[in-house]
């Protein structure tokens, strides 16, 4: 590949008059002088590299996504398919717009500063942030931020969230309504001011408003993977006094549904279960898993559009997209009315 000295000595002008035209900063080149650099770039099928590109512009067109990865937390996140459709989302979004996605999982705030030190990123989108050192060191830094997921608020980043207590809500309105009076809520640790709290205020208060008791031991938190689930499936097979299960996630809910089955109980005719994402495993456990539906790949396309329409300088409506859920019926619970 030859470089911009070489196409220069060919051209019989300066390094900086063929850099000049390679980035469009013409009006002060003659035209036949752009014609011949133009020709000579295209006989030799020249690309300018990423990195020179953005020390001329400023600009890398990269954004970066990064997970916050707990330490105590193993695994690739992107096995987990509602990473999966979030970050496919964003990348196809990118990339029709011109831009490059850098995916990085860092455990602290030191790996994160070590991020930003390496990559010239114009931007960076996270997922299910708190008000921790983590984040105290992530607004410091001077690229524009989307938090994804996350009920921290300051007036330096934008949010792309969902309506998380109307979803934990009406999942479990729904198991009420259908005649379930002793509903187990599962799901991952439960931290203040995250989303799993917020679906847990919304399961509280639907058990309130039908004037049945909040039972804390009904409340179990396990970590969200198809093995703790199928484990905490087991677990609630011994429990003959239950009838349904709420469980904050799709990839928890399928575990519950596989570890119920192992221990010989039936769903949904002994125990129902209902879940949230609608995630593709949703529809192939067996049976199909009623769910709460949330649109997982339309939030990372408009984390990834809120991000590139404030790098170009077009109006942002508003900081905070709040999304809607619905209820998704199939198979997986049973009407006791």
């Amino acid at each position: 590949m030859p470089t911009i000295k070489d196409i220069a000595k060919e051209a019989k002008v300066s390094p900086t008059t063929v850099s000049n035209v390679i980035h469009g900063k013409t009006s002060h080149v003659a035209k036949e002088t752009v014609e011949r650099i133009t020709k000579i770039i295209e006989a030799y099928n020249y690309t300018p590299s990423l990195t020179a590109r953005s020390l001329v512009s400023k600009s890398s067109k990269i954004i970066g996504v990064i997970n916050h990865l707990i330490p105590d937390q193993k695994g690739n996140f992107l096995e987990d398919p509602f990473h999966g459709a979030f970050v496919g989302g964003i990348e196809k979004t990118l990339r029709e717009r011109g831009y490059f996605m850098l995916v990085r999982t860092v455990e602290d705030e030191q790996e994160l500063l070590q991020v930003f030190r390496n990559w010239n990123m114009d931007g960076v989108i996270l997922t299910g942030l708190f008000e921790d050192t983590f984040f105290a060191q992530l607004i410091r830094t001077d690229k524009p931020i989307v938090l994804v997921d996350s009920y921290v608020e300051n007036k330096k980043i934008f949010n792309v969230g969902l309506d998380d207590y109307r979803g934990g809500y009406i999942a479990t309105e729904y198991l009420i309504n259908h005649g379930h009076k002793n509903i187990v809520f599962a799901s991952p640790h439960i931290q203040h001011q995250g989303v799993l709290e917020e679906r847990f205020r919304g399961y509280q208060d639907a058990l309130t408003h039908a004037g049945l008791p909040i039972r804390r031991e009904n409340v179990y938190e396990h970590e969200m993977t198809i093995n703790e689930g199928q484990e905490l499936g087991r677990e609630l097979a011994k429990r003959k006094d239950i009838t349904a299960i709420f469980a904050s996630a799709d990839m928890l809910a399928a575990g519950i549904i596989s570890g119920l089955q192992e221990a010989g109980v039936k769903v949904p005719d002994e125990i129902s279960v209902i879940g949230f994402d609608d995630l593709y495993i949703s529809r192939v456990t067996s049976p199909q898993l009623t769910t709460i539906h949330q649109d997982v790949t339309l939030k990372g396309v408009t984390a990834a559009n809120m991000m590139v329409d404030f790098l170009e300088g077009k109006p942002i409506i508003t900081r905070h997209v709040v999304m809607p859920v619905s209820i998704v019926e199939r198979a997986s619970v049973r009407s006791l009315v």
